[in-house]
């Protein structure tokens, strides 16, 4: 039976999806839920798995190409079996040739790489510089020989170049001097003109395209920049008293909950404490209306190889500081594993950017469409303060709240930040509800 593979259905704010890499090839044979096929979104990587055992017959998609939802990338033969290895070499010995199927290349054991085995732009790449894929050592899934590879050879092969044409220049010039010992001075030099040009390794270039979820962060960001009126408004906050308590519960907390207590559990109980006061920081904009939220779902935005993303912590009003640590932290490994969902990245009432991790003093976030504010967070540093009349030194951290002015005043941002700050100063606060 032929069963057809297809684009899964993506989220409503992503189109399409970009085929990224084929962990098979057509004529392989593949097992039940064995990868077959890398894609990327806008948002995050997308494994497709075999749904039954069978031979790749074909594959309509190649790498690199743009497909939408519910099409047809490739189809499985779940009729077909695999060849053992002794029933090949039975075949191949008694016949003296092999049968040029795609069963028989699913089981071919030939180390050899030929063109039809490489992506389009790899191929491309190869026979623009007249390249032997043979000496070109794969990188990718399977020793595959991806683009890198090739560049990277290609590098090689110029600092290569440029050593070879170094030792012809000092040779030459070496025989100049001693013929010019012997000769007459009407003797000219050899020319060198025809010597391939050297490589400058001090300026070297690589060009790369942008990755689907580096094109589509700068889309939304330039978005957000051009459709709102965005102003960011500033204050600091004295972290002494959430460090004591953190101090003073850290190991206690790690033994109950199997995690670490950080700063990030306090400041996003803290926002959704705001957020309630505060109903309009909360909101989003969809034409011309307000839609204001009556619960409390908070991005957290957290690095990962393939750039900023943000995943959402639902219904934080309901979770429990341990919830937050326990969420933030596995958000963490999924997007460092590139494993997160698209449901993980949908949504989000509010959002939270702690550059602080990376050493940030300060700096004004933007925001994340459609929502309409984002606090930024960042480092710690111990500064002189006046308390009650008296110069301390006390641990510090500035906090920025960017908004859409064209829906929240300045007085309601500022209120916002003010509560921020008497929760994380006053963490009791939080606790008691006030």
């Amino acid at each position: 039976m032929l069963i057809e593979i297809k684009v899964p259905v993506l989220a409503e704010s992503i189109s399409e999806a970009t085929i990224a890499s084929w962990n098979k090839k057509a004529g392989e044979f593949v097992s039940k839920n064995e990868s077959l096929v890398d894609m990327e979104t806008d948002k995050v990587m997308l494994e497709i798995v075999a749904p039954n055992d069978g031979i790749l017959k074909e594959i309509k998609k190649e790498e690199g190409t743009n497909v939408a939802s519910d099409e047809v990338i490739a189809v499985l033969d779940t009729d077909a079996k695999a060849f053992s290895s002794n029933s090949v070499s039975n075949s191949i010995s008694s016949t003296g040739k092999t049968n040029d199927t795609p069963l028989m290349t699913a089981v071919s054991t030939t180390t050899n790489v030929g063109l039809s085995d490489l992506s389009p732009s790899v191929r491309k790449l190869v026979a623009e510089h007249q390249l032997d894929p043979h000496r070109i050592k794969g990188t990718g899934k399977n020793g595959r020989i991806v683009k890198s590879d090739v560049l990277g050879y290609l590098d090689h092969m110029a600092v290569a170049q440029s050593n070879i044409a170094q030792t012809i220049l000092s040779q030459t010039d070496k025989a100049t001097q001693t013929s010019a010992a012997h000769e007459p001075l009407s003797v000219t030099k050899p020319s060198v003109t025809s010597l391939p040009p050297l490589a400058d390794e001090t300026r070297r270039e690589k060009r790369v395209p942008m990755s689907r979820l580096r094109a589509r962060v700068a889309e939304r960001l330039k978005e957000a920049q051009n459709t709102a009126a965005i102003l960011t408004t500033f204050n600091e906050v004295n972290m002494k008293s959430v460090m004591d308590l953190r101090n003073k519960y850290k190991e206690n907390f790690l033994d109950r909950h199997e995690t670490k207590l950080g700063f990030m559990s306090f400041f996003t109980k803290a926002v959704v404490e705001a957020l309630k006061q505060l109903p309009i920081i909360n909101a989003s904009t969809e034409d011309d209306d307000i839609i204001y939220h009556g619960y409390y779902d908070i991005g957290i935005a957290v690095g990962s190889p393939r750039g900023l993303v943000v995943p959402i912590l639902r219904n934080v009003d309901e979770m429990s500081f341990a919830d937050i640590e326990i969420a933030i932290r596995s958000y963490g490994e999924k997007a460092r594993e590139g494993k997160l969902s698209l449901e993980d990245l949908t949504g989000g009432t509010f959002s939270i950017s702690n550059g602080g991790v990376y050493g940030s003093m300060l700096s004004t976030p933007i925001l994340n469409p459609p929502q309409s504010a984002i606090l930024g967070m960042h480092n710690i540093v111990e500064r002189p303060v006046v308390e009650d009349g008296e110069i301390v030194i006390r641990p510090m951290m500035y906090v920025a709240l960017s908004y859409d002015h064209r829906i929240i005043d300045g007085h309601d941002a500022v209120l916002f930040l003010v509560a921020v700050k008497q929760a994380i100063e006053d963490p009791t606060r939080m606790l008691l509800a006030i």
